[in-house]
C-alpha cells in the first residue's frame, strides 16, 4: 500500500485530469484555476454562461480570457479581484464582474472563490459563477413568493382570529365593536355593517373609522330596495343576495338610483374612499346584512385576492351575528317568562316585602333564580329563595316548576320547612325536569301586626339569610343547611330546620349566589362584601336597599340574581 507521501504525490500529479473528471459532474457553473490564474477545470453549467466550450478555456488566463469592463474593454491585471484572491490564496466575493461570452456578449455575474490545497499544498481557486440578472430576478421571485406567502398568512391569521373573537360574544353590539377594532387599520381604513331588520329595512348599526365607532354615521333607516330594481348600486345587490363587489375610485362616484344606495355613496364621498368591498354577511341564501371596508389611500386599493378574503369574513361575521340574534330572542323569552312567574309579593299586616329580579349581563344566559313569597293556610308567611342548576330556557322552565310545587307541599303542610323540602326533593326527579337546585324556604310566625316574631328556616346548599337588626349589627343565619336538591339518594337523610327569634325594626335579606359571587374574588369575600354594604343601607326605606345593594356590588358576574327582603316593623 502506497504511504501518504506517495499519495500526495498521485494527488498532484492527477490534479488537472481529477478535476476535470470532478467539475465535469456538476451542476452549477463553476471554473477551478490553478495557482497563476490559468484554467484547468470548466463545468457544463460554465461553458452555459460564458458561451465557450472547456476545451477552448482549459490552459487559458482567465482574466485575459474573460475579465471586461461595462464598455467591453480590458482590465489591467493589477485591478482583476479574483487575480488578487489567487495571489492571496484568500476566499472573495464579488458582484457585477462583467464576463465576455465567447459570441462577444457581455454577461453581468457574480462569483465566490474559494481556495484548494492538497497535501498541505495549495493548487488553486474554485471560482463558483452565477447569473447577476438571473440571480436578481431569481431573488425577486423569491421575495414575491415570500411576500405572497406571507399576506396569505396575515389573511389566513385575521380570518382565524375574527372567527375565535367574535365567537366569544352572544351579543350583536358587542361582536360588531370586536369586528371594526380587528378591521381598522389593520385591513381598512373605515369599515360599516347594514343589517337587515324586519318590514323591508335597513339599519346601519356599526361604522368604525380611524378614531374608533362614528356614532354620528350609525343608526340611519331606510327601505331595501326590491330584488328587481334596476339599482344596480352595490350595497343594494349585496343586500338582495347579489355577489361581493369591488368598487375602484371611478367607482365609487358613480350615480345612484335608491334612497339607500345613495346614503351609502355619501358615506363613501365623505370618508373620500378611494377603493371599497361590500360583501354580504351570511351565505347569498340568508343574506342578514351587508360589510362594507374603505380604503383612502390610492396607492394601496383593494384588489381580488381582498375580496376573496373579506367575503369569507362576511360568512362568518353573518353567522355569529345570526347566532346572537337568535340568543337574544332565546334570552328575551325566557326573561319575560322568568319575570311573569315571579309572584306579586303579600304585604300582609305591617309586615313589609321587597323583591328584585336581575338577569345576567349582556351576553350571559339567563338562568334559574327566583324569589316567593306567600301565606299559608295557617296565617304563617312562607319565604322562598332558589337557584336551579343550568342558564338557559330549560333552567327557567325548570324554576318555574319548582316554584309551583314547593307552594303546593308547603301551603297546608304543619310540620318543620325542612320536612317539606325533604318531600320536595322526593318529588323533583318524578315530576320536574330541575337536575338539581338549591333553595332556601323561611317560614315566619307570629301576628303580622305585633309580633314576636319567629322566623324556622332549612337550606338545601344555598348561601345563607342576612339578618340585619336597629342596633347596627348583621350576621348570616349559617344553622339548617342540608345538601342541594337532586343530591345523590342517601346523602341527605332528613333535611335539618333552625329557628331565630326576630327582633322588630329588623330586615331579614334572602338573596342567590349571582350576588356575592364575583370571577376571581372567593365565596367569604363575597359574603363579607353584601354584609357590609347591606348594612350601610339598612336604615333605608326597603325598596331604597334591594334597589342599591346589588348597584354596590362590584361589576363581573355572569349570572342572574334574585333578592327578596323583610323588614319587620318597630313597636
Amino acid at each position: 500500500m502506497a504511504g501518504v507521501g506517495d499519495e500526495g504525490r498521485w494527488w498532484s500529479a492527477a490534479a488537472p485530469g481529477f478535476w476535470r473528471q470532478v467539475v465535469g459532474q456538476l451542476g452549477t457553473a463553476l471554473i477551478v484555476v490553478d495557482p497563476a490564474g490559468r484554467i484547468l477545470a470548466v463545468t457544463p453549467a460554465a461553458e452555459r454562461l460564458l458561451g465557450r466550450t472547456a476545451a477552448s478555456m482549459r490552459g487559458e488566463d482567465a482574466h485575459d480570457l474573460l475579465h471586461r469592463d461595462a464598455d467591453g474593454g480590458r482590465i489591467p491585471r493589477e485591478q482583476c479581484p479574483l487575480l488578487r484572491a489567487v495571489a492571496a490564496r484568500a476566499e472573495e466575493r464579488r458582484e457585477g464582474h462583467i464576463c465576455l461570452r465567447g459570441d462577444g456578449r457581455l454577461v453581468a455575474t457574480s462569483w465566490s472563490a474559494s481556495p484548494l490545497t492538497g497535501d498541505g499544498a495549495y493548487m488553486g481557486m474554485a471560482v463558483l459563477f452565477t447569473d447577476a440578472v438571473g440571480d436578481r430576478s431569481a431573488r425577486r421571485e423569491r421575495a414575491a413568493y415570500t411576500r405572497a406567502l406571507e399576506d396569505l398568512t396575515e389573511r389566513l391569521t385575521l380570518v382565524a382570529e375574527i372567527t375565535d373573537v367574535l365567537g366569544q360574544t352572544l351579543e350583536t353590539d358587542e361582536a360588531l365593536a370586536r369586528l371594526g377594532r380587528l378591521l381598522v387599520p389593520r385591513i381598512a381604513d373605515w369599515a360599516a355593517v347594514d343589517l337587515r331588520v324586519g318590514s323591508g329595512q335597513v339599519h346601519r348599526v356599526a361604522v368604525t373609522g380611524p378614531e374608533g365607532r362614528d356614532a354620528a354615521q350609525e343608526d340611519w333607516r331606510e327601505s331595501l330596495a326590491e330584488a328587481g330594481e334596476e339599482d344596480r348600486s352595490p350595497l343594494v345587490q349585496v343586500l338582495n343576495g347579489g355577489d361581493p363587489v369591488l368598487q375602484r375610485e371611478a367607482d365609487v362616484a358613480a350615480p345612484t338610483v335608491s334612497a339607500l344606495a345613495a346614503v351609502h355613496s355619501g358615506f363613501l364621498r365623505a370618508v373620500r374612499a378611494t377603493s371599497a368591498v361590500t360583501v354580504p354577511l351570511g351565505s347569498r341564501l340568508q343574506v342578514t346584512g351587508a360589510l362594507t371596508l374603505v380604503r383612502t389611500d390610492p396607492a394601496h386599493p383593494f384588489d381580488a385576492d381582498d375580496l376573496k378574503v373579506v367575503s369569507d369574513i362576511g360568512r362568518r361575521v353573518g353567522t355569529v351575528i345570526d347566532n346572537a340574534r337568535r340568543f337574544g330572542r332565546q334570552r328575551a323569552v325566557a326573561e319575560a317568562m322568568q319575570r311573569n312567574l315571579l309572584a306579586p309579593l303579600p304585604q300582609p299586616g305591617r309586615l313589609r316585602l321587597a323583591a328584585r329580579y336581575q338577569p345576567a349581563p349582556a351576553g350571559s344566559q339567563v338562568g334559574g333564580d327566583w324569589y316567593d313569597a306567600f301565606e299559608r293556610k295557617d296565617g304563617t308567611l312562607a319565604l322562598v329563595i332558589g337557584d336551579v342548576v343550568g342558564h338557559d330556557l330549560t333552567a327557567a322552565a325548570g324554576m318555574a316548576q319548582l316554584h309551583g310545587i314547593l307552594r303546593s307541599l308547603a301551603w297546608d303542610h304543619t310540620g318543620p320547612p325542612g320536612a317539606v323540602v325533604d318531600r320536595l326533593d322526593d318529588a323533583m326527579p318524578a315530576i320536574t325536569t330541575v337536575p338539581m337546585a338549591t333553595l332556601v324556604l323561611a317560614l315566619l310566625e307570629g301576628d303580622p301586626h305585633t309580633g314576636p316574631w319567629t322566623l324556622r328556616w332549612t337550606s338545601a346548599g344555598h348561601p345563607p339569610p342576612l339578618l340585619l337588626t336597629r342596633d347596627g349589627r348583621a350576621r348570616y343565619l349559617e344553622a339548617g343547611q342540608g345538601v342541594l336538591l337532586g343530591a345523590p339518594p342517601g346523602t341527605s337523610g332528613s333535611r335539618p330546620s333552625a329557628a331565630q327569634s326576630l327582633p322588630p325594626g329588623s330586615t331579614l335579606l334572602l338573596y342567590t349566589d349571582g350576588l356575592i359571587e364575583i370571577p376571581g374574588s372567593d365565596l367569604d369575600t363575597g359574603l363579607a362584601r353584601l354584609r357590609r354594604h347591606a348594612l350601610a343601607l339598612a336604615h333605608e326605606p326597603l325598596d331604597t336597599l334591594c334597589d342599591q345593594l346589588p348597584a354596590r356590588m362590584p361589576p363581573g358576574s355572569t349570572d342572574d340574581v334574585a333578592l327578596l327582603a323583610l323588614r319587620l316593623p318597630t313597636p
